[in-house]
């Protein structure tokens, strides 16, 4: 079974799951409408997933995207990985670039 992920906006986080199992968590506060400051990435280190973190991080990500919201990456997590893939730096809050 293939992981999901879904934003979880009452517990202010994305979460990426198995079924019922949650796998991780990128939490995050709201600034306004238009802002998603990202702050906390978890993932359960005994989950025999493969790039787990990526795959929330990057989901997460396309979710603000499709919303026309950006980013503020307060978490050194989604801060590198927005480094690592430059095609999402567009989504980083003007301010914070």
């Amino acid at each position: 079974m293939e992981p999901t992920v879904h934003d979880v906006p009452e517990a202010d986080r994305y979460e990426i799951r198995v079924g019922d199992r949650v796998l991780g968590l990128a939490a995050y506060e709201r600034q306004g409408t238009s802002t998603v400051v990202f702050t906390h990435t978890e993932t359960d280190p005994s989950a025999d997933v493969p790039k787990l973190g990526s795959t929330l991080v990057r989901a997460a990500l396309d979710d603000v995207r499709a919303h026309g919201r950006s980013v503020v990456p307060r978490c050194s997590f989604v801060k590198g990985w927005i480094d690592r893939h430059p095609e999402y730096a567009d989504l980083v809050a003007a301010h914070e670039q």
